[in-house]
């Protein structure tokens, strides 16, 4: 069942959280493959796991240090939480009841067993902490349960009709006990990443027989789950009590309003109501009207969300308060900040902003990474401890040397200049400056990069490491794709308008530079490329297309434009398809580097895209194989992946996904837009898509008018988040 299509599921958010297409755990690998395809599901929802233990902790080691470190975080914070949920006013009807009934469990007037009507509620299992987990790698670590474990998991699997193989991950997802919680409620297996509700009915009604049922309370409570963790997938960090009681009834539950009372009850979900926005512009009442609204309660939305993204996203909004109301230390003179800001444009209005405020924003493409620079050496040079993080190794690397060759990287006089590190690596203390005696990071001054990939827990990870009085910068280009995790984190602040927002004035050059420009604005503009530096191919079907790509990087490319093949990356809407990325790598190794795949389908030499954990993507290129696993060389650092795990986390990386693509560059980049991929292009896609080419851009083109359609015509998809109302009471109005 091949994930062919798009690159994100759903247009609203019952289907982004009940629609994405048929998914199976392959009995081979356990990869969690979808029909709709769904790029930022896929990247942020397949199973992968950590290369093994190297010298020195790798790209993969960093990335699961920070989610344990995120994992102990929430549960500090659970125990920390006991006041009720901050709810807000008079709702009617299920809504109501909902909250009624958490207020009353809340209080103590009642005990959750008789806080709702209905069948008392199955008694509640014994479970690892969190309720229900976003995908994770299923590579033991320590501590982790012993082999009996899954032996005794793998004999429950084979007795229920599931794939045996699913075993590890199974004791991953539920801890010890996992076999008893599985005969006990065996939709439990919903945990597992890739597993759908229609496949754990069926083992389900293997263990139970005659007692299962449609209706079961343990199904329903499951299938909620299952569903906030797709819509999580898809970037959302609760859904609407609407939207989610749709999704149930389309998964078959026959009574949602039940299945989510339950669900609250037993803790597994957690329901917000959020005051809405008042009308922008006011509505002309009569005086009878406007009395009778007088007294009438602010309207608000119901939210169903799970606990995790629920405390991410509220530490998130109090670390970014934190930063906007405080006032960053004095580090340098006034007159040394107030000489640094008489920098000209955006550089000086960058560097005045950072000067009196904890938190700047600041939006550009390419070209303005410049103005980043500029600020993070006058930094250094009052001696401020300045650091950038890049979202990927590339572009970290990139960032360096765009610091080691700017006109600004003169001798500061302190011997030391900025440096940089990836995100994961920072959290997770393998990059960076390391922390002080209080555990936060040890500097002053952090620019972030590709900001719009932050998810909410990234995000609030990195805001609870900062130390008192240090400054944050977020910058990025808003045009691009989200992240692959929930929440529009950038997005959101821009939106709230509630620190200072500094826009680059640098535009991107070239022709290049001046078709992805326009696109940003929702237009499709043709450019003069004199040089070849924009190259349109169309092509009839699928099949040309393939060849044509093929031909492009193989030949035309290098022989033209003088780029080779190795610096050239192809991208395409989905994995699956004719054109799909499988289909491209297929024939792009059989040109490029053929070989026999002894090694799980690879050989040395084969470029790969490695996914050191759900969302990450690195390119990288095999090394060699021995009894390790499989050796990588990404972004300069060494990797090896177990044998065991190289099917699930690693593919062939000639071809792409512009998810995948996200944070890096390629002198050449050639675009592939079969015409069976018009549902999956949008704005954010070509966007993104196209700024990937520093050079050259070919691009082969067979989708007819829905490329311009989906340049001026389709936006983002939305995402819901809460955010916006976390942080509108805690911070000045007008920011």
């Amino acid at each position: 069942m091949p994930d062919d299509a798009a690159e994100e599921p759903g247009t609203d958010a019952v289907e982004d959280a009940g629609d994405t297409g048929e998914t199976a755990a392959s009995e081979n690998t356990g990869e969690a493959t979808t029909a709709d395809g769904a790029e930022s599901t896929e990247a942020a929802g397949e199973a992968t796991t950590e290369a093994a233990a190297a010298p020195e902790l790798s790209e993969a080691a960093a990335e699961l240090l920070a989610q344990r470190l995120e994992r102990e975080r929430i549960e500090r914070r659970k125990a920390e939480k006991a006041g009720p949920i901050a709810a807000g006013t008079k709702l009617s009807g299920t809504a109501a009841d909902l909250l009624a009934a958490v207020r009353a469990v809340e209080s103590g007037e009642k005990p959750v067993a008789t806080a709702f009507t209905g069948p008392e509620p199955t008694p509640r299992r014994s479970a690892a902490p969190e309720a229900v987990r976003r995908p994770q790698p299923v590579a033991a670590e320590p501590g982790a349960p012993a082999g009996e474990t899954v032996a005794s998991v793998r004999r429950v699997l084979v007795e229920g009709g599931a794939p045996e193989t699913l075993a590890a991950q199974v004791v991953a997802a539920l801890g010890e006990g996992a076999d008893d919680q599985l005969r006990e409620d065996p939709w439990q297996l919903l945990r597992v990443p890739g597993v759908r509700p229609e496949q754990a009915d069926g083992f389900a009604r293997a263990l139970l027989g005659a007692e299962c049922a449609p209706d079961d309370e343990r199904r329903g409570r499951s299938v909620i789950g299952w569903l906030l963790e797709q819509a999580a997938l898809a970037g959302h960090t609760a859904l609407e009590a609407s939207a989610l009681t749709a999704a149930l009834a389309k998964q078959g539950v026959p009574d949602p309003d039940a299945a989510t009372q339950s669900a609250i009850a037993e803790g597994e979900v957690l329901v917000f109501q959020d005051a809405l926005d008042e009308p922008a512009v006011p509505v002309q009442r009569t005086d009878d009207e406007a009395e009778a609204e007088e007294g009438a309660e602010r309207p608000v939305r119901v939210l169903i969300g799970l606990e995790r993204y629920a405390l991410a996203e509220e530490s998130l909004a109090d670390g970014l308060a934190k930063l906007i109301n405080s006032v960053p230390k004095e580090d340098g003179s006034a007159a040394d900040w107030e000489r640094a800001g008489a920098a000209k444009g955006s550089t000086g209005e960058l560097i005045r902003a950072v000067a009196g405020h904890g938190l700047v924003l600041h939006t550009g493409g390419e070209a303005s990474l410049e103005e980043p620079a500029a600020l993070l050496h006058a930094a250094a040079a009052f001696g401020l401890r300045a650091w950038a993080a890049a979202y990927s190794p590339v572009g970290r690397d990139r960032f360096t040397a765009l610091l080691t060759r700017s006109a600004e990287a003169a001798d500061n006089g302190t011997g030391e200049g900025p440096r940089v590190a990836t995100v994961a690596g920072l959290l997770a203390g393998a990059e960076g400056p390391g922390r002080d005696t209080d555990g936060a990071l040890d500097l002053d001054l952090l620019v972030v990069l590709d900001a719009p990939q932050l998810d909410v827990e990234t995000a609030a990870l990195l805001t609870e490491s900062l130390p008192d009085g240090a400054r944050l910068v977020l910058a990025g280009d808003p045009a691009v794709l989200w992240s692959a995790g929930p929440g529009r984190v950038f997005a959101d602040l821009l939106a709230a308008r509630a620190c200072p927002h500094v826009v680059s004035r640098r535009p991107d050059l070239g022709p290049v530079g001046e078709l992805v420009s326009g696109i940003g604005i929702g237009e499709l503009n043709q450019v003069e490329a004199p040089g070849k530096e924009v190259v349109i191919v169309p092509v009839r079907d699928a099949g040309e297309a393939v060849h044509r790509t093929v031909q492009l990087v193989a030949d035309s490319v290098p022989r033209v434009i003088g780029v080779p093949a190795e610096q050239t990356a192809v991208i395409t809407p989905g994995h699956g398809g004719a054109a799909g990325t499988r289909a491209l790598n297929v024939a792009l190794k059989e040109r490029l580097n053929p070989g026999p795949g002894r090694f799980g389908g690879f050989d040395p030499g084969d470029r790969v895209a490695y996914s050191p954990t759900p969302g990450r993507t690195v390119v990288g290129q095999v090394v060699k194989a021995d009894a390790e696993g499989l050796h990588l060389s990404c972004a300069g650092e060494p990797v090896v992946v177990p044998k065991e795990r190289v099917e699930q986390s690693v593919r062939h990386g000639w071809a792409l996904t512009a998810h995948q693509a996200v944070g890096a560059r390629w002198p050449a980049v050639v675009v592939v837009l079969p015409g069976d991929a018009a549902q999956a292009l949008s704005r954010p896609w070509v966007y993104t898509a196209f700024s990937r080419a520093d050079r050259h851009l070919s691009v082969v083109h067979g989708a007819d008018q829905a490329l311009p359609r989906a340049v001026a015509e389709v936006p983002a998809k939305p995402r819901t988040t809460r955010l916006p109302v976390l942080l509108r009471p805690q911070v000045p109005v007008g920011g």
